[in-house]
């Protein structure tokens, strides 16, 4: 393990931009991720680690094995001490472990066989975005599909939320066109969930063969989506609220789809 003693170093830069810029993160094909938790879902998931980055002092607290199986899968291990080490997180109280590692690659493809899926119209908050992340992978949902507007399923924020699901769960960005048409071509119903004159309960309409479609947090699902549904349905509520948030409604929708 090499110890960091600059800011400038190389590794630590790398991880702090990241951490901070999309555009890197694109270029790069990687992302940041923290914690041991974290690291641990990465290597069990056979996302191995690039650079991974320990606070000094927490060395030798760290699970037994973890930092072994992390150089075993091919990640070169630095140490810090806490003045350096929390320049690589964007968060104030950062855990004991950062670490880069590939983004997952999941093509349109991903989608071939899918008999169910959720769509993603506009959702930008990072902490809902990885929220129905990990609600989806938690009840096997076939995938989701991050259409125009969303959130960077890669930022650090979004990473956290999912918990480890963002290296399992099929993710993929598509245009909503081009989604809806691939998945109605393998013979799947469209569902937009909106406040409609023809919406129905969501629990009324056959969810076992279908895509159901989310809005964003401020205004919903966009004009263009509800026209290229298939129907309009509501989670029917019997309190005054007129909404959920988005992560609340995608985990209902999700239970609907998969109980």
């Amino acid at each position: 393990m090499t110890g960091i003693t600059s800011r400038q170093n190389g590794a630590l830069r790398h991880l702090a931009r990241l951490g901070r810029e999309r555009k890197y993160r694109r270029t790069t094909g990687e992302m940041l991720c923290e914690g041991e938790k974290m690291l641990d879902e990465a290597l069990r998931s056979g996302a191995a680690p690039s650079v991974l980055l320990v606070r000094a002092r927490a060395q030798d607290s760290l699970p037994d094995g973890l930092l072994e199986r992390a150089a075993a899968a091919g990640g070169t291990l630095y140490s810090a001490p806490d003045a350096l080490f929390e320049l690589a997180s964007d968060v104030e109280t950062p855990q004991n472990v950062i670490f880069s590692c590939r983004q997952p690659d999941w093509m349109p493809e991903s989608l071939t066989g899918c008999a169910q899926a959720l769509l993603l119209d506009g959702v930008q908050d990072p902490g809902n975005l990885g929220t129905i992340l990990r609600t989806a992978e938690a009840f096997a949902l076939g995938a989701v599909v991050l259409c125009e507007g969303c959130a960077d399923p890669f930022s650090p924020k979004v990473v956290r939320a999912t918990m480890g699901a963002v290296f399992r769960l099929p993710c993929v960005r598509l245009p909503l066109a081009d989604a809806i048409g691939r998945l109605r071509g393998q013979g799947m119903d469209i569902y937009a969930t909106a406040l409609h004159a023809d919406s129905v309960p969501l629990g009324s309409v056959p969810l076992g063969r279908a895509a159901v479609i989310i809005g964003s947090e401020g205004r919903g699902v966009t004009p263009q989506a509800i026209e290229q549904s298939d129907r309009r349905v509501i989670i029917p509520m019997r309190g005054r609220a007129e909404s959920l948030n988005a992560g609340v409604a995608a985990a209902i929708v999700i239970y609907e789809m998969t109980k």
